[in-house]
This record gives C-alpha cells, structure tokens and sequence, in this order.
C-alpha cells in the first residue's frame, strides 16, 4: 500500500503519475573536456542508459568517473559530444523548458533572504503552470516534517533540514523527472539515513522517474529500483543490478541477508575501478 496520494500531480492516481510520467534514453554517450594542456580529458565513452517511466535508478561509481556529467546531459544542462538523449518524446533541453525535470544536488541552494516556505514556492512562481495549488508548497513541507519551520530562514536550520527544503521543493515543483546528484552526501550518516526514507515516501507517493547519483552501496540498495555501476573515467556502465525488494521498503530490509548479499554484489561490480 503506497503512502497518500496527496503529492500526487493534479487530477492523477499515484497508477496515473507512473503511466504519465516519461522515461529516459539515452544512446552511446561520449564526453570530454579540456584538459588544459592542448589535449582533451575524456569523461563519458559509450554510455547508454534507459530508465523507464516512474522508475528509480541508481548510478554509483568511482570518484570522478563522469557521474554528475552523465546526469548533467540527461538534464540538457551540457551537450554531449555523440551520442542521444530523449525524455519521453523531448530532447532534454524541451522538457526543462516544459517542467519535466528537476533536480536535487548536494548543495541545497537556498536563497537566504527567504523562509523556508517562501524557498520552497520559488519554482511554482518562477514557472506558474494551470495545475500548480496555492496549497501544493505547503502539503510538500509538512510532509518532510517542516511544518513547523514555514517561517524559519536557512540559517536557522541544520544541514539535515535544509536538505529536507531542497526535497520539498524539488517536489513541489512537480516535475516529472528528478535528476538528483548525491543529495545526502555532506550530511552526517544519521541525517543521511533517515533522508533516505523522506525521500522514499515522497518518492512512493508520486512516482517520478528519478536518476539518483550516490557513493553510497546501501543507499543505491535500499532506494532504486536498478542500480547502475560505473567504471572509472572515462565511465562506462559495466554492471546493471536489479534490485527485488517489494515497496514499501522500510528500515529492517537493511538488516537482511538478501540486502546484504546485495551490497556485496554491489561492491563487487565497484571492485573492477578504483574503490570510492
């Protein structure tokens, strides 16, 4: 049984935000940039990944295997130099036009001169849509339990409930697609184990397409549905583990032999580059 449809998008069953939602293709990326002495640093070779609607993927990979390049392209926030991507019908470039995509990255980024409700509206503002409800930022705070905060400012927060801003927000937005680049990572591993499960929730309440970059081997097990292994730069997807466990998933699936079994295959695949 999936958690209150609350956030679900406008008029949509949680069933109709999965069938709604688009995927991700993408084919044969190649990307390099400027090493700074005349040649180029390759990042990317070959990369081709799917993701299919209402899916949670997971990527993880050595340290400066091409990553957060790889979910950059997906974004249309840099151009690959071969290769194709689709979301859904679009190119990534049309669908962050149209509010398909949001992000989530490990620096909340919130503006300091606002309250955390106020952080939490900006998207809606900046890109008023006809399904956006005066209501929706607020159902999205007090569901990462901020609803008492409503009129605190970041400075006021910890580092764990401003990340919990940036979640709320990106999913206040209501994109579609939400690329997320290890959103947890500066947090302290306690913080960071119980964000795993705000965003499981919200993430069980709308089903968004969700790519999700982490160093994290329990992380990656406990949230996607797959996870992708990456070798080290340039990256290359060399693993694809899918992970069996049934939804909801809750805290004691860590405390199994088949989740450990799981992070050892994990580990494993990681083994082949240089360990993070």
């Amino acid at each position: 049984m999936r958690r209150s449809t609350l956030l679900g998008r406008a008029g949509s069953t949680s069933q109709d935000s999965r069938e709604a939602a688009p995927g991700i293709c993408a084919r044969k990326l190649h990307k390099s940039y400027p090493s700074g002495d005349g040649l180029t640093l390759p990042v990317l070779e070959d990369v081709s990944v799917e993701v299919s609607p209402g899916e949670f993927v997971a990527v993880i990979g050595p340290s400066g295997c091409g990553k957060t390049t790889l979910l950059k392209i997906l974004g249309g926030l840099v151009d690959a130099e071969a290769g194709t991507v689709q979301i859904g019908d679009a190119e990534p470039r049309v669908a962050r036009a149209g509010k398909s995509i949001g992000y989530v990255f490990q620096d909340p980024a919130l503006l300091p001169w606002r309250t955390v409700l106020e952080n939490i509206r900006l998207p809606i503002e900046l890109n008023p849509g006809p399904a956006d409800r005066p209501s929706r930022a607020a159902e999205v705070m007090e569901s990462v339990g901020l609803g008492d905060f409503g009129s605190y400012y970041p400075h006021q927060l910890s580092g764990g409930m401003r990340q919990r801003v940036a979640l709320a927000r990106a999913f206040a937005f209501d994109p579609e697609v939400l690329l997320m680049d290890e959103p947890f990572g500066s947090l302290d591993e306690i913080t960071r184990e119980s964000m795993r499960y705000e965003l499981l929730g919200l993430w069980e309440a709308t089903d968004k397409t969700v790519v999700f970059i982490t160093h994290s081997v329990a992380e990656a097990a406990l949230l996607a549905d797959r996870v992708l292994v990456m070798s080290t730069r340039p990256g290359r997807i060399v693993n694809e583990i899918q992970v069996e466990f049934q939804r909801p998933r809750d805290a004691e699936i860590e405390q199994s032999v088949r989740f450990l079994e799981l992070c050892s295959s994990i580990r494993e695949s990681l083994s082949m580059g240089v360990a993070i």
